[in-house]
């Protein structure tokens, strides 16, 4: 997992304390599979039960949270709605929408309807019982859209609410604005298993910098910081607003060099990505099983 898969989840983390809401975590563990030719079953298996590891040190709700795997959980009601979603999506939606062709295995058009399945309450009959009417929101990246505006237009097909999206804009490769962060291309992402020294090396090395061509025209016409990574990065991550800003300022205003804005960008991923690490490693298999178990969340399932 690197930085740009942690945005989603901050996010969701955040949405759940703030509503303290019960939140349900879909691993796509089918999809790898179909996906990726190279990966055996048992492998995608076990490469999610570690993202779930991943997931649980963003710090959710254990109370309030489901995390299930599909190649482990998908049967009963969860499968009657991907049958039902099915039944509505015409494979020429299917092949338009995601770009599918002859030669693509059957399994990734139908995984549409898997993805699909989760938007609806009565998917989970342990936390929602048999409540189809309960509304749903999604944080995603923009990438996952597609998916979900097939589900969209199924919805109402099947009388359930339209799932609701709120989009998380790309987190920037460090080879600059524009690019996307790659879990294949190590110099292109500061990963949560880094080391501090691996951090701080990647920034020194790879990260875009917005700043002039030498400190004397830095100084005389500022650096851009819409452009320069390692304050794009700090925009995301740092909690304080108000240093964000005065950062943003000083760096356009060239006061504030390319050397000194790395330095606070590693400051501050090495102890993000650090606490990451220590309650990651706090988290047993019994903790996981706790996480992926279904069970009621003592919703009241009377109101409206």
């Amino acid at each position: 997992m690197h930085l740009g898969h942690m945005i989603p989840f901050m996010f969701c983390q955040y949405l759940q304390e703030v509503f303290d809401c019960p939140l349900v975590i879909q691993l796509t563990d089918d999809e790898k599979f179909l996906f990726k030719p190279n990966l055996k079953l048992e492998e995608c298996i076990r490469f999610s039960r570690q993202n779930a590891k991943d997931i649980i040190a963003c710090g959710f709700n254990p109370e309030k949270t489901f995390i299930f795997s599909n190649l482990l959980h998908v049967g009963g009601a969860f499968y009657q709605n991907v049958v039902r979603i099915s039944r509505c999506i015409t494979y020429s939606q299917s092949k338009s929408t995601f770009g599918f062709n002859d030669s693509d295995n059957v399994g990734k058009s139908h995984f549409v309807s898997i993805q699909a399945a989760p938007s609806f309450s009565n998917t989970f009959p342990a936390i929602f019982g048999d409540r189809s009417d309960i509304p749903c929101l999604i944080p995603c990246a923009i990438d996952q859209d597609p998916y979900f505006r097939l589900t969209r237009d199924v919805a109402h097909k099947l009388k359930y609410p339209k799932p609701a999206l709120i989009h998380a804009k790309f987190f920037p490769a460090l080879q600059g604005p524009g690019t996307k962060m790659s879990a294949s291309v190590d110099s292109s992402a500061i990963f949560m298993n880094d080391t501090a020294a691996q951090i701080k090396n990647k920034i020194n090395r790879h990260a875009f910098s917005g700043g002039g061509a030498s400190l004397e025209l830095h100084q005389k016409h500022g650096g851009k910081p819409e452009e320069d990574i390692p304050f794009q990065y700090l925009s995301f991550i740092l909690d304080d607003d108000e240093e964000v800003g005065e950062i943003e300022k000083n760096y356009r205003a060239g006061t504030l060099s390319t050397g000194d804005l790395k330095k606070r960008c590693i400051e501050v991923l090495q102890k993000f990505v650090g606490d990451f690490q220590k309650r990651k490693a706090a988290i047993t298999d019994e903790v996981l099983d706790q996480y992926m178990t279904p069970r009621s969340m003592g919703i009241d399932l009377s109101a409206k």
